[in-house]
């Protein structure tokens, strides 16, 4: 980055209470621990502060810390970061979390009243003119919604500014680059403003329309909902919104996850990255994080990357079908006779690439069942020339069917798959990452009946054109056969 990562917000003292859990209290049935051993470090927006630190960026940290011996605590963990502090009277917020080795137990809290905010500094304002980004960290203590803060935030620079918001916190200023709820968060501001629930029954679209809503009422360039272990959903001012998926890990402690998530979607945009591609580097860090087992392990993963491995499918498939409409209708109805989310994508997938078997195992975690709507070898030839497919529908399917993450596949003559999409009715339609922002041309069909199109990134370097110009070129070494 071309500058320095500010993060501005409410700065807390997290302490960790870590002991050993190997019997039962006799007064009643909760763990005894003894050999307890405290562990101090940052939290708020100190904790993604410092994330950013470690990762080796330049950061300033715009806070209010109080004049207490939590405070001086704080201070001294923050040594090694840039910190302008705002006069404040109040004390510092403690969230002293016990845990029996790495399972959380209780949280104990203290320090929560609030004090009162004093003027800003000019060397706050020299920082946020600085910055190549700007994280807002909000943790509801106020901060965000001191008349000088709001002020200089009205009257940023044009640089990225990603806003992590909280229930009690401040509302987005106009024009954020991304808003970063979580589910909870996003269905209580959603509340406030009357944003009405999808009639649909899924949880992904009740997160789409507070995610759309949310995105118009704060006039955000785009609203990301983390929903956990199913990823994040991206919804932009207008058109398709984008649902980029988690791999697959054991989760003990997400403490710090969403901290992990902005930060990284931060640092992304100020690098010069769209959104599309900050928000999938976000989740791969955050999963990384909680993965690695979150604030225990927080100096061993505060850098670490996802490894670029397929994730698995939520549920074994249901069935398989090589276009039989009978047997489609037949796991449709089991799916949902279980309440469970149909999930439909579709294709010529003439010649199938880890670019599709990526967007297909994205997909298929987004609900209990998947089914490929795939264009017949006479649909293909009209779209795609006289030379294609390259490969029959029949192996099409074939190859299709063999993926675990696939459980149907539906053969369709038509140009669009309007009519298959008919029969089918799927909670959600899903198509590639061009569309992400766009009006999808199925959209309208989908919303007849409460059904959800969502975007998914494509897996870059991966396309079929790109693999039949390569063996096209590939003249100079031919292959002997064996």
């Amino acid at each position: 980055m071309k500058g320095p990562l500010v993060v501005l917000g409410d700065a807390l003292l997290d302490i960790d209470v870590v002991g050993r859990a190997e019997r039962l209290s006799p007064d009643a049935p909760v763990p005894v621990l003894d050999s307890l051993v405290e562990h101090a470090r940052p939290g708020g927006a100190a904790l993604a502060a410092l994330m950013a630190a470690r990762d080796g960026h330049d950061v300033v940290l715009i806070t209010a810390i109080g004049a207490d011996e939590a405070g001086r605590q704080l201070r001294g963990l923050l040594a090694d970061i840039r910190l302008l502090e705002v006069d404040y009277d109040g004390p510092t917020p403690v969230k002293r979390r016990v845990r029996a080795g790495r399972q959380p137990v209780v949280r104990l809290d203290s320090g929560s009243t609030v004090g009162r905010y004093g003027a800003v500094s000019i060397q706050v304002a020299t920082a946020l003119t600085d910055a190549a980004s700007v994280l807002i960290s909000d943790y509801g203590r106020g901060l965000t919604n001191v008349a000088d803060v709001r002020d200089l935030l009205d009257r940023r620079p044009r640089v990225p500014l990603v806003w992590d918001p909280h229930p009690r916190g401040a509302r987005p200023v106009t024009g954020a680059h991304l808003v970063t709820p979580n589910q909870g968060e996003a269905r209580d501001w959603a509340s406030r403003y009357d944003i009405p629930q999808s009639n649909a029954t899924t949880a992904l679209a009740h997160t789409r329309s507070d995610a759309a809503g949310l995105t118009r009422v704060w006039e955000a360039r785009a609203v990301v909902i983390t929903m956990g272990a199913q990823g994040a959903l991206m919804s932009y001012a207008d058109g398709a919104p984008m649902v980029t998926p988690a791999p697959d890990v054991h989760c003990v402690d997400p403490c710090g996850a969403g901290d992990r998530f902005a930060v990284s979607a931060a640092v992304a945009l100020g690098s010069g990255d769209v959104l599309a591609e900050a928000v999938q580097a976000a989740v791969s860090s955050a999963s990384a994080y909680v993965a690695a087992g979150g604030p225990a392990h927080l100096s061993t993963v505060i850098s670490a990357g996802v490894p670029q491995t397929a994730g698995q499918a939520l549920s074994e498939p249901r069935s398989r079908s090589s276009g039989g409409s009978a047997d489609v209708a037949e796991l449709v109805a089991r799916v949902r006779g279980a309440n469970g989310v149909v999930v439909a994508t579709g294709g010529c997938f003439d010649l199938v690439h880890a670019g599709h078997v990526a967007t297909l195992e994205a997909a298929r975690r987004l609900g209990d069942c998947l089914i490929v709507c795939l264009n017949s070898d006479d649909s293909v030839r009209r779209l795609k020339g006289p030379g294609r497919p390259l490969v029959s529908m029949s192996d099409r399917a074939r190859v299709l069917n063999a993926l675990g993450c696939v459980d149907a596949v539906m053969i369709f003559d038509e140009n669009t798959p309007v009519e298959v999409l008919r029969q089918l009715r799927p909670d959600v339609w899903v198509k590639g990452g061009d569309y992400a922002g766009h009006l999808m041309p199925e959209t309208a069909v989908l919303e007849t009946w409460g059904g959800q199109t969502v975007a998914l990134p494509y897996l870059s370097g991966h396309s079929t054109s790109h693999l039949v110009q390569t063996a096209a070129s590939s003249t100079q070494h031919p292959i002997q056969s064996l």
